[in-house]
């Protein structure tokens, strides 16, 4: 196969922004549901009657089959069509959270997170494939990615803000139910406007050994890290469940390189660029998920914040991610390597990140955190769209699919890793704060929050590291962009051809 451009009459398709609009507002849906139920739980807990030893299911189930499930939907979408999955993904999505928001029952909750999570799956590795393959000029993809990363990045926060609204002014059963307005206005907008282009379809069979593996591998990791989060890291399950998935997914990797069709091509992840982007995105996401769940805590139980006012705390973040994507990531990507955008982003960010060590029970909101969550934002923002972008860089058409799914994997395996590592450093450093300050003269509730407080900042310290670890990977491993391709190549006539025997393809549609 010759990776070569098209004739000049092949047009780019004429309704792609149209279809932009409409590829967003689920990727928004998608995102902010990992975040909308949080805030909403306590209040679905007493309605329902949930333990508080199965309320973690509440958003584990939603983690374990999203994330369990991402490589196989990347591979159904390469194999069935993106727009296809992206409409069946939309119309289970909304089925799904229709079955949340009537659920009698701790079970019927618990199988309706467990069913957004699966057709999440679907849902969000169609999208990103399908702006890779309607986007080929190298501006209008900057843009078009630009605010798909603003929305990839931002659309957590957005969920706490709604969340907070709809459970203080309405009912918590409603951070189900706006998932379907928001479904529907998609998948009407993708049966009228989006139109795949020709030809970029993998019809190999599918790997079902790879499939079980990877689906059952990566669910047992995310499992596994939500176990250290409640029984402790040495405990003997625990270590159990590291042990099995690490033994799948090595089994995994063994199968794909040695089927004819592998669900995730190894090509896929072994070009260094791609794993910059996976690994560096992944860490950042560890940092950025641990940030919001400490910020929450601390805005609501230590500064007696109401909902929705924590969620409006946010705000600032949300529009620095929005800046940091479309004004500067999208405006410089075409002028500068990838590596100047997501390296510095990555360390402004922990800027950020390293201003809220100083956070004290007495903090104020406008001297410390607002300052802090603008460098976040403005940092995550402008290196969220290149890594967007650049997340299919080289990969054919036939594994855009696959490809795109393994940037949500990592978002997803981040956030479950995030959460569980920074709060049980948290909580290590908030009980040995009360047995060395237990002399103190201070009251137990004082001392207490006292303690809390500087478990946070511990915690975040460590962020402030992995977030210099994400920048470092950038500049290191990330070496396209500023002329290079960073698009899908074409592969209508040459579909069985390994994109290694291929130069880095050029702009084609």
């Amino acid at each position: 196969m010759s990776a070569t451009a098209p004739p000049e009459t092949a047009m780019p398709d004429s309704r792609r922004w149209k279809a932009l609009v409409f590829i967003a507002i689920a990727q928004l849906m998608v995102v902010l549901d990992g975040t909308i139920v949080n805030i909403a739980l306590p209040s679905a807990q007493i309605d329902l009657g949930i333990s508080d030893g199965n309320r973690q299911w509440v958003i584990t189930a939603y983690a374990l089959s999203f994330g369990g499930l991402l490589l196989f939907g990347g591979r159904i979408a390469d194999l069935w069509g993106r727009r296809r999955t992206f409409i069946v993904g939309l119309v289970g999505f909304a089925a799904a959270s229709a079955l949340g928001g009537i659920a009698a029952s701790t079970g019927m909750l618990l199988g309706a997170r467990a069913l957004q999570g699966a057709f999440g799956a679907l849902l969000a590795p169609s999208a990103l494939s399908l702006l890779a393959v309607m986007f080929t000029d190298a501006k209008e993809r900057a843009k078009a990615f630009g605010i798909f990363g603003a929305i990839a990045g931002g659309g957590g926060a957005v969920g706490l803000i709604l969340g907070g609204v709809l459970t203080e002014y309405m009912n918590w059963r409603w951070t189900f139910f706006v998932n379907i307005p928001f479904a529907a206005a998609a998948a009407a907008g993708a049966v009228l406007v989006i139109r795949e282009p020709a030809g970029s379809r993998n019809r190999s069979p599918l790997d079902i050994p790879g499939v079980v593996l990877s689906s059952i591998g990566l669910g047992t990791l995310v499992y596994a890290f939500t176990r250290a989060e409640s029984h402790g890291w040495t405990a003997g399950s625990t270590l159990g469940l590291f042990l099995t998935a690490i033994v799948l997914l090595a089994s995994f990797v063994f199968v794909e390189s040695r089927v004819e069709a592998p669900l995730l091509p190894l090509r896929v992840i072994a070009e260094r660029n791609r794993a910059g982007i996976y690994l560096s995105l992944g860490l950042a996401i560890i940092a950025m998920f641990g940030m919001f769940l400490f910020l929450t805590y601390y805005l609501q139980t230590v500064k007696d914040f109401s909902p929705v006012t924590t969620g409006l705390a946010f705000l600032p973040m949300i529009a620095g991610m929005i800046t940091g994507s479309t004004q500067i990531g999208a405006r410089l990507m075409t002028r500068v390597p990838a590596r100047l955008l997501m390296g510095p982003g990555f360390l402004t960010a922990g800027v950020g990140m390293l201003l809220l060590t100083r956070i004290e029970v007495g903090s104020s909101y406008v001297a410390l955190i607002l300052p802090a969550q603008i460098l976040l934002g403005l940092g995550m923002g402008t290196a969220f769209m290149p890594a967007m972008s650049l997340a299919t860089h080289g990969v054919q058409a036939r594994d855009a699919g696959v490809a795109s799914a393994m940037v949500n994997t990592s978002q997803q395996v981040g956030g479950a890793i995030g959460t569980a590592l920074l709060n049980t450093i948290a909580a290590g450093a908030t009980t040995a704060y009360v047995a060395s300050h237990a002399a103190t003269s201070a009251g137990a509730e004082q001392l207490r929050i006292q303690a809390v407080v500087h478990g946070y900042a511990t915690a975040i310290w460590w962020a402030v590291g992995i977030l210099a670890l994400a920048s470092t990977i950038a500049f290191t491993f990330i070496t396209v962009g500023h002329g290079d391709s960073t698009v899908v190549a074409s592969n209508d006539k040459d579909a069985e051809t390994d994109v290694d025997e291929v130069p880095i393809p050029v702009l084609v549609h």
